[in-house]
């Protein structure tokens, strides 16, 4: 890619040309491509596959030499004191271990702090991701590169820069970095993994899912770290768990989460029974979600993933005949899940409520749902995927009463679809991927599949982010020759 900064001065001082350069980026970086494309040479790139492999080598490497549950929670420090008393400067920010200019690499940055953290700050009002995590990384070069990479592939991918390279240089550091970081056990490493495991999910076929999460998964088994451990740890949990549904989703029911969901909790004791477990972790998530609405819905990403688990033990027990740990019957299993969404929502906290919401009528195709939090928006969304799930796979003999909405697939349908068109929050698009798909496979005017592709499209031009690969899974689903809903919009 041609450099589009000028030369930068010398010793790190930025010119007084700054702030036209970085606009002059920004406008190379987001002009509106011509096409969108889910797959691009990036992924094929012979170094990245390396690179990849490479990490996935060194996180297991490190997992077989951790003890397990040996974690406990590190205690943010303050800068120590210096010799007159006052707080020591925290570490400066290293630019130099890469030769992309410096310039570019302060664009990323703040394209970190103003685009990319707040899609994986989406269900957590304290901004980890945005405000906290750029402070640690002053301390974790590794954290630092993790955070310009991601940076830089989704401003590559936003503007179709295939040829585009910045963000392979930036990986490389960071997984090059990363080494030390593990042997010293150091849980921070964590956030390291997460953001470079969801850089790979931005950059590659999502159906690959289960090898961009499988050093996530182990990492935080050992360091025992789920969904409730508080802080920073927890935030960056959440955000790798959204994976792990994403994947779930994909497979269509072929495979379940790669951590277990036993391990997204804390260890419930022991000598208790299966169905006690289930209500301590519900009490649990219901008592922490009155005081954090961000946490019911994460309780909500839970419940997407145990119904997903659910449907896996439909095909591998009812239809392939293995054998599985839970030994209720799976009438009993989907009676108590489906109590369990609706204990959700009947549960939700005043901020988890719509503020607005409209009928159908008047032309209008879905509904209007309007939120005023924002992770409200894809906790609704992901109960109503849920339902749909369970719906699709309640037992014959189950009946359900007649005339209320919550019985009717194709009423979450429509919801799920007007959550996204009311709520064009960029973080809550790219978790709508799934849910939109799970949502579309229901409808059938051609009205509602245009509307739909058009959330898709609106995905990867707003944010970067593959969404396109899924409507042309829609398009087959509705029948239409490939390419054809697409080019209706």
């Amino acid at each position: 890619m041609d450099d589009p900064v000028p030369p930068i001065v010398a010793d790190g001082g930025l010119s007084d040309n700054f702030n036209n350069a970085a606009s002059l980026f920004e406008e190379e970086a987001f002009l509106s491509p011509g096409t969108f494309s889910s797959a691009d040479e990036y992924a094929a790139n012979p170094r990245f596959l390396e690179l990849q492999e490479e990490l996935r080598c060194v996180l297991f490497s490190a997992v077989s030499s951790l003890e397990p549950n040996t974690y406990a929670s590190p205690v943010p420090s303050e800068p120590p004191l210096d010799g007159a008393g006052s707080r020591t400067l925290r570490p400066s920010l290293d630019f130099t271990r890469v030769s992309i200019p410096k310039i570019r690499l302060i664009y990323y940055l703040k394209n970190w702090i103003t685009e990319c953290a707040p899609y994986l700050d989406k269900f957590d009002e304290s901004r980890h991701f945005g405000v906290h995590i750029p402070i640690l990384a002053q301390k974790s070069p590794t954290l630092f590169y993790a955070i310009l990479a991601f940076s830089a592939r989704q401003n590559e991918r936003k503007a179709c820069l295939d040829k585009a390279y910045d963000s392979l240089e930036l990986y490389q550091e960071s997984i090059r970095l990363l080494a030390p970081c593990l042997q010293a056990k150091d849980p921070n490493v964590l956030v390291t993994v997460c953001i470079l495991a969801v850089m790979e999910l931005m950059s590659v076929s999502p159906r690959d899912w289960r090898r961009h999460v499988e050093g996530c998964a182990a990492l935080f088994d050992s360091f025992n770290v789920n969904g409730l451990s508080g802080g920073h740890l927890q935030a960056v949990f959440w955000c790798y768990a959204r994976m792990e549904l994403c994947g779930a989703i994909i497979s269509n029911g072929a495979e379940s989460t790669v951590l277990p969901l036993e391990k997204w909790v804390p260890a419930m004791p022991e000598a208790s029974s299966l169905e006690e477990r289930e209500v301590m972790i519900r009490d649990l998530f219901c008592q922490k979600s009155r005081s954090s609405p961000d946490m019911h819905a994460n309780w909500a990403v839970y419940l997407c993933a145990k119904t997903c688990g659910l449907a896996s033990r439909q095909i591998r027990y009812l239809e392939l005949g293995e054998m599985v740990d839970d030994t209720r019957s799976f009438i009993e299993q989907w009676d108590y899940l489906w109590d369990e969404l609706q204990y959700w929502l009947e549960q939700r906290p005043p901020a988890m409520l719509p503020i607005k919401t409209t009928g159908l009528g008047g032309g209008q195709i879905f509904p209007e749902i309007l939120y005023a939090h924002y992770a409200a928006i894809s906790g609704n969304q992901l109960y109503h995927a849920s339902c749909i799930m369970m719906l699709d796979m309640k037992p014959p003999e189950r009946i359900l009463p007649p005339g209320k909405p919550q019985y009717s697939a194709i009423w979450h349908a429509r919801r799920v679809c007007g959550i996204s068109l009311t709520n064009p929050h960029s973080g809550n698009l790219i978790n709508a991927i799934q849910p939109l798909y799970i949502a579309g496979k229901l409808l059938s005017h051609h009205s509602e599949h245009v509307e739909v592709a058009k959330l898709f499209k609106i995905v990867e031009e707003t944010t970067g982010w593959g969404a396109l690969w899924r409507l042309k899974d829609l398009e087959r689903a509705w029948g239409y020759e490939p390419g054809e809903i697409l080019s209706a919009i």
